[in-house]
């Protein structure tokens, strides 16, 4: 660690700054923001899903809400719209945000309401790995790989970049 730009003293070259809070961009933000909206959310009556810790459940008088966070993206629905709106103007006014309402892409899924629900595609997500992996012109198959594949050490092309297969994989 060093002194920030600006704030050099000369005569103490070594010394550094203790921090009261988090900065963004340090690694420590992401915890130190959840743990904050955490503590908000459970003040208000939400409760932290024990199988997922990124969902929050409200569940008071009939009123429903479900808070899902992504990093310093939030997912906002419940039973009422009139619910969900309130809350989003408590939530303003202790943290600065954007509502981009209503949702229609999160985490590289399409969401398109309907009368009888939700829609849910990753067409685009997936036209974009494809873009990716220079495979748009690929013919689809019912199964990635023959059902029973005699592969031998020289069976195939090593790739360059060992890395790009994982990548890919992983998009998956």
């Amino acid at each position: 660690m060093s002194q920030p730009p600006g704030f050099i003293d000369r005569d103490h070259p070594h010394h550094v700054c203790k921090l009261r809070k988090a900065i963004y961009g340090l690694k420590q933000a992401p915890r130190a923001w959840y743990h904050e909206l955490r503590q908000f959310l459970l003040q208000f009556g939400f409760i932290n899903s024990i199988a997922d810790t990124s969902l929050f459940i409200f569940n008071n008088r009939g009123t429903i809400l479900y808070l899902l966070v992504y990093v310093d993206d939030i997912i906002i629905t419940g039973n009422t719209v009139e619910a969900a709106q309130t809350f989003i103007q408590q939530l303003s006014q202790r943290f600065s945000l954007k509502d981009l309402r209503p949702l229609t892409y999160f985490l590289g899924v399409e969401v398109t309401s309907h009368t009888n629900g939700l829609f849910l595609s990753q067409r685009k997500y997936i036209a974009d790995l494809l873009n990716r992996t220079h495979m748009t012109e690929a013919k689809p198959a019912p199964t990635p790989l023959a059902t029973s594949p005699i592969l031998t050490l020289q069976s195939g092309t090593p790739l360059s970049d060992p890395t790009e297969y994982r990548t890919v994989v992983g998009s998956l």
